[in-house]
């Protein structure tokens, strides 16, 4: 495990590479976050940083690397993996199409064989882009697939699959069947309360659906991997993690399907302090909070 502190960033930014390294003409920002690189299984790992969880997949035959998130913390995370792997990236991998997934795509990219996604990814993230502003800085998935993608490198085999409309109307699930490690994106929100992006095609019953599917196809000792955690919270676990996932919003349908049944009103709906059960997830405003899942939930179930 390696962790690079804001003083290491520094120290790193005054660097010479050599014109084979991966981060030749990259420069670093020396205002950047603790960034982390930890190894799971079979030349497995992850990358925390700015933005959703980095997965990766490095050695001396391949290098696969699991979303992107910013444009600085992709610079460190290059830098690290040039450390463990060739200097060509066989593919990246879009979990899914937000900015904290793919902006770092512009760096990522140029050094990939192949950018894949699911085939609602680049419309998504073409209109976020659009909505936003930043559509000059944005860089695509080249490949995309409906249901299942699938490839071998090195020692490895990696799954890409789409279990239907979650978090958006474009996740996927990343697996390393020899490693057993599965990268669900943003699947999970480790003891937070998660993003229910309903313009984007999210459900909260196929998220639940897709939790359920996802569990049952894999072993029972899967080390799956998360976009986000609350602080102090891993964002690796196992099964019961997916499954307490599941179980909060499971709680959520039940809350809302009871105010709906009694005649209130949304945000009569929505003013729940705390969820039964959950007490313990935090909100992250403006987006990331109880009051607005219970609100996109209730725009599901009256639709």
């Amino acid at each position: 495990m390696v962790i690079l502190s804001r003083r290491e960033f520094m120290v790193a930014s005054s660097l010479t590479f050599s014109s084979s390294s991966l981060l030749t003409a990259l420069t670093f920002d020396q205002s950047l976050l603790e960034t982390e690189f930890k190894s799971l299984r079979r030349n497995v790992g992850i990358f925390s940083g700015r933005g959703g969880t980095i997965g990766w997949l490095a050695s001396s035959d391949a290098l696969v690397v699991i979303d992107s998130q910013f444009p600085e913390t992709a610079k460190v995370c290059l830098r690290g993996l040039e450390q463990r792997a060739k200097d060509k990236i066989d593919t990246l991998i879009n979990t899914h199409h937000h900015g904290d997934h793919t902006a770092g795509n512009v760096v990522f990219g140029p050094l990939a064989k192949q950018i894949v996604a699911h085939k609602n990814v680049p419309r998504l993230q073409q209109r976020s882009a659009d909505s936003s502003g930043t559509t000059d800085s944005q860089t695509y998935a080249d490949t995309t697939f409906d249901d299942q993608w699938k490839m071998s490198v090195g020692n490895e085999t990696v799954l890409a699959k789409h279990y239907g409309p979650g978090h958006t109307g474009g996740d996927i699930v990343v697996f390393f069947e020899a490693a057993n490690v599965a990268h669900v994106g943003d699947l999970v929100f480790n003891h937070r309360h998660p993003f229910v992006d309903r313009p984007s095609g999210a459900s909260v019953r196929g998220w639940i659906s897709s939790l359920e599917s996802i569990t049952g196809e894999l072993l029972d000792d899967t080390i799956y991997v998360f976009g986000h955690a609350k602080d102090g919270r891993a964002v690796t676990g196992g099964k019961t993690d997916l499954l307490a996932q599941r179980d909060y919003f499971s709680a959520v349908l039940e809350h809302v399907e009871k105010g709906i049944a009694a005649g209130r009103s949304r945000d009569e709906v929505s003013s729940l302090e705390a969820l039964l059960g959950f007490g313990d997830y935090v909100d992250s405003p403006p987006r990331l909070t109880l009051t607005n899942v219970l609100g996109v939930t209730y725009d599901e179930l009256m639709r």
